[in-house]
């Protein structure tokens, strides 16, 4: 098996563009250390700690389907559910290598591993 460095997710709600249109897959690779160490130095982390995730997630996203590039400006025009679902994406995928969560039914006590990629509609 293959060392694997990215990963798709689709967003909840998905990105609005300026133009209207609506944005949900993307993907996003592992985090560096330096992605990590890097947003600590920004004048806007070091005014306000909760600004680190607008700009690492802008660092480890690599892409979001029909969006040129990801900025700062992207990630801070995401409405607040999809934040946190790459928040979450992100801890998962760093934590365990994987966007796979093992969850258990709490009627048949049945395990199930979920993939946080989301499906997209259609699929």
């Amino acid at each position: 098996m293959a060392f694997k460095t990215e990963y798709e997710f689709v967003l909840p709600l998905g990105y609005v563009d300026k133009e209207g249109n609506v944005h949900r897959k993307g993907t996003m690779r592992l985090a560096t250390a330096k992605d990590e160490i890097v947003p600590l130095q920004d004048p806007k982390v070091q005014k306000n700690r909760s600004y680190l995730i607008v700009i690492l997630l802008a660092r480890v996203i690599t892409r979001l389907e029909g969006v040129g590039m990801i900025t700062t400006g992207v990630v801070e025009d995401l409405f607040a559910e999809d934040l946190r679902y790459l928040q979450n994406f992100y801890q998962q995928i760093n934590r365990t290598g994987s966007p796979n969560v093992e969850i258990s039914c709490p009627h048949c006590k049945g395990k199930f591993q979920v993939d946080l990629g989301g499906v997209a509609e259609g699929e």
